[in-house]
């Protein structure tokens, strides 16, 4: 009569122990798919902003390329002006539309004449291939764009985060099936084979939730 009664007592505290494990595994699944859930809202909510960011970034790049090419443009018709005056051989005419010229152009050109084009072969054909052609909007509309390009980066980064968080949730919502399904079954051993099961897919996605950044800003 004494082992039977051994065994049974050695079955409870298997079970009561079972249930214990089951029920701490309920317990921090809950909690990590909370968190998870919260830090996918929170990374998709980065994304918007950063998606924002971005499309203003584009509207201003395309501002600063649009004022570059108008600039362009006023550069290039004065050039023209001062090569007909300087075919023609009006010096009043060229001086007066090199007066004119913008201060962004005025240093190309000054360093293209000195490169005496009309004698030296290998002179650049006009100012706007000399290096000292930088026109301010055009460098703005080149920093807008890589800003731009970053941000929308930044945007797929987030995207992916957020993406990852809900994983993470989808695999915290196994860990409490199996938590809650060994719960249910009457084999020991199909009670502990789930019970494992569920807090290998826990421990594992807690490691992987370890790499991931979190963002806690307002």
């Amino acid at each position: 009569m004494t082992e039977p009664a051994e065994a049974t007592r050695d079955e409870a505290k298997q079970r009561n122990v079972i249930e214990i494990l089951a029920t701490v595994l309920l317990a921090l699944a809950a909690v990590a798919t909370a968190w998870s859930s919260y830090q996918a809202n929170r990374w998709n909510g980065e994304q918007v902003r950063a998606g924002s960011r971005t499309n203003a970034l584009r509207i201003d790049a395309a501002r600063a390329q649009g004022q570059a090419e108008s600039e362009v443009q006023i550069d290039v018709a004065t050039f023209i002006q001062w090569v007909d005056a300087y075919a023609t051989k009006d010096t009043e005419l060229q001086d007066f539309y090199q007066a004119r010229f913008r201060d962004e152009f005025r240093p190309a050109f000054n360093a293209w004449i000195a490169t005496k084009p009309l004698q030296n072969p290998d002179a650049p054909p006009t100012p706007f291939k000399m290096a000292e052609y930088q026109p301010k909007a055009r460098l703005e509309a080149t920093r807008l764009d890589a800003a731009a390009s970053a941000s929308a980066e930044r945007v797929q980064r987030n995207i992916q985060r957020s993406a990852n968080y809900v994983l993470a949730v989808v695999l915290f919502a196994v860990a409490l099936f199996f938590a809650g399904i060994s719960t249910k079954l009457t084999s020991a051993r199909l009670r502990i084979v789930l019970l494992s099961a569920g807090w290998a897919v826990l421990i594992g996605t807690v490691v992987w939730l370890a790499t991931f950044p979190i963002s806690m800003s307002v």
